[in-house]
């Protein structure tokens, strides 16, 4: 490896990015570069890594004593050329180095310290300690460390419970079931009978700890591509093979191939590692950074591995287990309540203790052991509550019964702030320490706006604020933007409290926490600020907030109902953005170019999953990036795979084609190789950003999607960049208010007693389905199942027993098929239910097929209104119909075409269809592909008027 040299010049271009803080370097500033060996070179190239001069001696203040620094000007190449003044720094921090590099020598208690507090699992981990330098001998991995459990005093480390093979063959019963309560029982079994069956003897916690590497996270400085050129010198094994075999998207099963049919380096014939070792050399290896280093690490655990032990062992350091499982799963195996009780203190240690404390008192007699308390501790992050997606006023009232408080969604970075005395702690969503400089000011404000708050942990979100109080945009608050913006300052706008003096809050309501905060809190203007909150009661008063908000160019609103308590990691408030409404009306949306793709991973490794969208330029004639997209289904994808033309470049730059203006991290595993035939797709986004990383005038989509694919557009017809940059600038403009949101509900108290009273009328009924799934970019894996869900009984033939449940007013002849409304609702034969007395004029008129006299031609009637009660026919019984979402009552056709027995299909599937509706009040209209039986939406209302299927051929589109 080359030795340690630095370098300083200037900034010729600004778009380098300095190695510690992330941040762009701004063209002539001045940057010290590290010379280091590259990696990825196949001579052992060098390769320069950039730092901010501040950042470089920040680093170099935490390196080992065995890392060359920089001791005198000289040993910057270039020094000679910077300006007076950059010379006169760079000596000063020179001489700060060594001077504090000496201190440091001779305390190094006060660095462990604070590094121990900072641990976001819960985990003590000191940076000073001694760290075991493996050799090629099996000595040097150790049996025992101060990293292990302190269970593991009282256990046998030699017993079976605790070896790594019986760790190993846990992982793969738990693979193996498909159910998740299939896989909490695995593990409950597991740690209650252990190997044997004669009892548990290993250690729960450690065996915890490496169930769930992703959330009991440790930091490895390695990817899977320098893990492979690891490992191929390792085994003696050709490089390019291996990562050609990287290409199907597990890095573990290329591993253990290649040590299998490795015969320099063969695997070990029995498995002989304890979990406590495994978990010692995990942490040696969190202590590393370079190669070499790594290399000796990894050899040593190697040489006692058989090929599936050391394919476990990469699993875990990259975090990923493949067994399907969160933490929920496996935690919940341990004590019902110890998931809730880690998602609070992300204290694994504490849980597993106190839960072994509750059954010592138990005293082995059944159901007198103590429930786990939920609590939050100081200094240590708690999983922040999340918000799922509002797609209406309707649904905003039902999920709030008891009220809301209506508060302004900040675009902003959401900080957890822990205080005891006068020391402070941050932690961001994830539950990292935050970056310094976007929270250096609050220790200064907090105690003047929070005189009283000895012991406090606040959830709060940061921003930047101009000198008038205005927000500024997302992103500004980099070290860098944020010195573009001089007159602004950073800004913490605290909506809730969790712990007060030593008062756990979490199971009190809102309102009481809203109080506590507004009695204890006194504003520092554009400084410490309570955020701006509404109480809500009635749904007129959330339209017009809503409305407001959006006409203002706000992010949105975040709902909470005023008696919730504050459950961690669960999504349970609601929040309220233009892309959540009227089914995405209100979403920005542009049509762009299929340019590139990318490999993905875990099930989708070894296929293209991730795809590079962009439009044209027809100034340069050359294709420009706006976004990646991901998510769609695994069929889609196959197809994909199958008949995109694409060409393999695996992220060379030097292999991109002339026609493709990409960022250097941009670049993908492949590019399409004719863009003038690649396929165009309408791409969905909450709204358009500003982005440095995409070549399309700066432009990108937030949170994208794919909405449908436009087989009726090619490259011509697709946005280009000027028309990008049109639809961007539109998208900031006011826009109207769909009526879904502005119409009159219910209050929350009616509708609650309503709920158990009436059945729901179709349009309730759907967003209730789409309350089931997942509505936001994360999944919450830790949903509980309805309170009707729980009360199911099984008759033993499928059915639910239907006694004292209200009766559906569609009765046997209900179109739904949403479990959620089969348990909750009968359907009794020969009944169709009857509808509610208390069902308003607005309901029954909201569920009508009657639609403006402009929309269909004159000739046509539309469907008189009917009653529910007298059942709905079986129309469209076997039809398929693809409606395209920009028809007029898109929604309204979908409805009436599900409720009489048909099936509506969508973009991704619509060469499936039978009928073919075409929106006649298009401009450009879609052609009927050939095979299918063209249609106007008259159609569907003449069928649904006269209860029967009509002639197709009166109603073709000219």
């Amino acid at each position: 490896m080359a030795d340690n040299r630095y370098s300083v010049d200037y900034a010729r271009l600004g778009t380098s990015k300095c190695k510690k803080c992330k941040q762009g370097i701004a063209k002539k500033e001045p940057r010290i570069a590290k010379l280091v060996t590259n990696p990825f070179s196949e001579d052992g190239g060098d390769m320069k890594q950039y730092h901010h001069v501040k950042c470089m001696f920040e680093a170099l203040l935490r390196a080992r004593p065995t890392t060359k620094k920089i001791d005198d000007p000289e040993d910057l190449e270039g020094f000679d050329v910077m300006e007076e003044e950059d010379k006169k720094t760079i000596k000063e921090l020179i001489a700060d180095l060594a001077l504090k590099t000496k201190n440091k020598v001779a305390t190094p208690s006060k660095k462990k310290t604070v590094q121990a507090t900072l641990s976001a699992s819960g985990h003590v981990v000191s940076p000073s300690k001694k760290v075991p330098t493996p050799s090629a001998s099996n000595s040097d991995l150790p049996s025992t460390s101060t990293s292990t459990s302190v269970s593991s005093a009282t256990t046998d480390i030699s017993h079976s419970d605790n070896s790594f093979r019986e760790f190993r063959k846990l992982c793969a019963r738990i693979a193996d079931q498909s159910a998740y309560l299939a896989k909490t029982r695995e593990v409950e079994t597991f740690i209650k009978k252990g190997s044997s069956g004669d009892g548990f003897q290993g250690d729960t916690y450690l065996l915890l700890k490496l169930l769930l590497p992703g959330v009991v996270k440790r930091v490895y400085n390695i990817n899977s591509k320098q893990l492979v050129k690891v490992f191929s010198q390792i085994f003696g094994a050709n490089l390019e093979e291996m990562v050609t075999d990287l290409d199907q998207g597990d890095v573990a099963e290329t591993v253990q191939k290649f040590f299998s049919e490795s015969a320099v380096f063969p695997p070990a014939k029995k498995s002989t590692l304890s979990i406590h070792e495994v978990d010692d050399f995990l942490e040696g290896m969190a202590a590393l950074t370079k190669e070499t280093d790594q290399q000796r690490h990894l050899t040593g655990i190697a040489k006692r591995c058989t090929a599936n032990d050391l394919k476990m062992v990469v699993r875990l350091i990259k975090h990923d287990l493949r067994i399907n499982s969160g933490a929920k799963h496996i935690l919940e195996a341990l004590d019902p309540n110890a998931y809730e009780a880690f998602q609070a203190s992300r204290n694994l240690r504490d849980v597993v203790d106190r839960v072994n404390k509750n059954k010592e008192a138990a005293d082995g007699r059944p159901g007198m052991s103590k429930k786990l308390s939920v609590r939050a501790t100081l200094m240590t992050p708690v999983l922040p509550m999340l918000a799922e997606a509002c797609k209406s006023v309707d649904m905003a009232m039902r999920k709030c019964p008891n009220g809301m408080f209506a508060e302004i969604k900040y675009d902003g970075e959401r900080v957890q702030i822990h205080k005891q005395g006068d020391t402070f702690q941050y932690f961001s969503r994830s539950l990292k320490p935050v970056l310094p400089h976007k929270v250096v000011h609050i220790k200064d404000y907090l105690p003047k706006a929070c005189p009283h708050g000895n012991s406090i942990i606040l959830d709060s979100e940061i921003l930047m604020v101009d000198k008038t109080g205005k927000i500024l945009p997302f992103g500004t608050l980099g070290i860098h933007k944020k010195n573009a913006f001089s007159d602004a300052n950073v800004c913490l706008f605290i909506f809730d409290c969790l712990h007060f003096n030593g008062e756990n809050l979490m199971d009190r309501p809102m309102k009481e926490r809203r109080k506590i905060l507004e009695q204890n809190l006194t504003p520092v203007k554009n400084r410490i600020m309570l955020s701006e909150s509404k109480d809500i009661s009635v749904a007129s008063d959330l339209s017009s907030l809503i409305m407001s908000v959006i006409r203002e160019g706000l992010e949105g609103l975040v709902l909470k109902d005023k008696m919730s308590v504050y459950e961690p990691g669960k999504r349970h408030w609601l929040k309220v953005k233009k892309d959540y409404l009227a089914e995405g009306a209100m979403a920005d949306t542009a049509d762009l170019i299929v340019l590139g793709a990318y490999y993905g991973t875990g099930s989708k490794g070894g296929i293209m999953s991730t795809f590079l969208m962009g439009v044209h330029d027809p100034a340069t004639d050359r294709f420009l990036t706006v976004t990646k997209c991901t998510g769609l289904d695994d069929q889609t994808l196959n197809q994909l795979n199958r008949d995109l033309a694409v060409d393999k470049i695996s992220k060379d730059s030097a292999k991109v084609p002339s026609w493709l203006h990409v960022s250097r991290g941009l670049v993908p595993d492949f590019v399409v190789k004719d863009p003038k035939k690649a396929p165009v797709w309408e791409i969905m986004g909450a709204e358009f950003t500003q982005s440095d990383n995409h070549t399309a005038g700066g432009i990108s989509i937030r949170f994208p999607r794919v909405s449908r694919f436009r087989d009726d557009k090619d490259w011509k017809t697709a946005n280009n960049l000027e028309r990008l940059k049109a639809l961007s600038k539109k998208s900031k403009e006011t826009s109207d208010i769909p009526d879904l949101i502005s119409k009159k509900t219910a209050s929350p108290a009616k509708i609650s007693a309503q709920m158990h009273k009436r059945s729901k009328p179709a349009s309730d009924v759907e967003e209730d389905e789409d309350y089931e799934g997942d509505t936001d970019e994360e999944v919450d894996e830790e949903r509980k199942p309805s309170p009707a869900k729980k009360m199911k009984i099984d008759n033993g033939d499928g059915t639910s027993s239907a006694k004292g449940k209200p009766a559906c007013k569609y009765g046997a002849q209900c179109y739904q098929t949403n479990p959620r409304h089969k348990t909750k609702y009968s359907h009794p034969a020969g009944s169709n239910g009857s509808p509610s007395k208390t069902v308003s004029p607005s309901k029954t008129q909201a569920a009508s097929p009657s639609k403006p006299a402009s929309i269909a031609p004159t000739s046509t009637v539309k469907p008189s209104m009917h009653s529910p009660a007298k059942g709905l026919a079986n129309i469209f019984s076997g039809l398929s119909v693809y409606l395209p979402k920009t028809i007029a009552d898109y929604y309204k056709l979908k409805r009436y075409v599900v409720a009489y027995d048909g099936d509506v299909l969508t973009d991704f599937n619509k060469a499936n269809a039978t009928h073919f509706v075409v929106d006649v009040n298009a401009e450009e209209k879609e052609a009927t592909p050939p095979g299918k039986i063209g249609v106007t939406p008259a159609w569907i209302w003449e069928c649904v008027k006269q209860k029967r299927i009509l002639p197709a051929s009166k109603f073709a589109p000219k």
